[in-house]
C-alpha cells in the first residue's frame, strides 16, 4: 500500500511510517524535518498544509491507497493555529482526496471532541477540541470518503502493550502512541471499519482481534 501521512513529523506518524516503512509518504512543512521521517523508511515530501492549494496536496495524492491525518498544531501553538491546522488542514486534505479519488481516510481526533468544551476552561484547548470536532463534522458529510475517525486517550510515550480498548465511547484513559500507531494500522487493513468514530485507550484486547469485531 501508499499510504499519505499528513503530519508526517508528528510522533503518531513517525511510529506508523516505521511500520509501513516504504509504503508510507510524510508529508513534512518544515524541510529540517525530512531525515527524520526517510530515516524510518519512508519517503518524506515538504508540503505546507496551511499554504498549499488543493490541487497541489492532491498532486501528491494520486496513486495513494489511503490518507491518515496526522496533523495538529502542536503544543505552544494558539487557538487562531488550532483551526488553520486540526481544521482547515483536514479540510484541505479531505478535498485533495476526493480530488485524487483516494476514498479511504482515517481521522486522528481527540477523546473529547463532538461535545462542548468545558465552560471556564482553556481557550486553547476549547479552540482545539471546536477545531477537532469541525473536522470530524466536514468528514462525515463526505460521501466519496472512506473515512474512520479515531479519537485517541491521553497520549504517552510508553512502550505499547498491544492492548487496547476501542468503542464508540470508552471512559478516559491513556494509551501509548505505539499502541494507537499499531491501531491505525489495522484500521487501514480492515475497510468494514468506515464511516465509524472510535475512542481509544489502553484495555486487555490485542489490536487485531478488537479492531476485527468492531468491522
Amino acid at each position: 500500500m501508499r499510504i499519505i501521512i499528513a503530519g508526517g513529523h508528528g510522533k503518531i506518524a513517525l511510529r506508523l511510517a516505521a511500520r509501513l516503512r516504504e509504503g508510507a509518504v510524510g508529508l513534512v512543512r518544515n524541510p529540517a524535518h525530512v531525515a527524520d521521517v526517510e530515516a524510518t523508511g519512508a519517503q518524506a515530501v515538504v508540503c505546507d498544509l496551511e499554504t498549499a492549494s488543493v490541487e497541489q496536496v492532491a498532486d501528491v495524492l494520486r496513486g495513494a491507497d489511503a490518507v491518515v491525518f496526522a496533523a495538529g498544531a502542536g503544543p505552544g501553538s494558539g487557538a487562531a493555529r488550532k483551526d488553520t491546522v486540526d481544521r482547515g488542514a483536514s479540510v484541505l486534505m479531505a478535498d485533495a482526496a476526493e480530488r485524487a479519488g483516494v476514498r479511504r481516510f482515517i481521522q486522528i481526533s481527540s477523546m473529547g471532541a463532538g461535545k462542548p468544551p468545558a465552560p471556564g476552561g482553556d481557550e486553547v484547548w476549547a479552540a482545539y477540541i471546536a477545531a477537532k470536532t469541525a473536522a470530524e463534522d466536514d468528514l462525515r458529510r463526505r460521501d466519496d470518503l472512506a473515512w474512520t475517525i479515531l479519537r485517541p486517550g491521553r497520549l504517552t510515550d510508553e512502550p505499547g502493550t498491544g492492548l487496547v480498548r476501542l468503542a464508540p465511547e470508552v471512559p478516559p484513559g491513556a494509551v501509548p502512541r505505539d499502541d494507537v500507531a499499531a491501531v491505525i494500522m489495522a484500521l487501514l487493513d480492515n475497510p468494514g471499519t468506515a464511516h465509524r468514530t472510535y475512542e481509544l485507550v489502553s484495555g486487555d484486547t490485542p489490536v487485531i482481534d478488537l479492531v476485527a469485531t468492531n468491522e
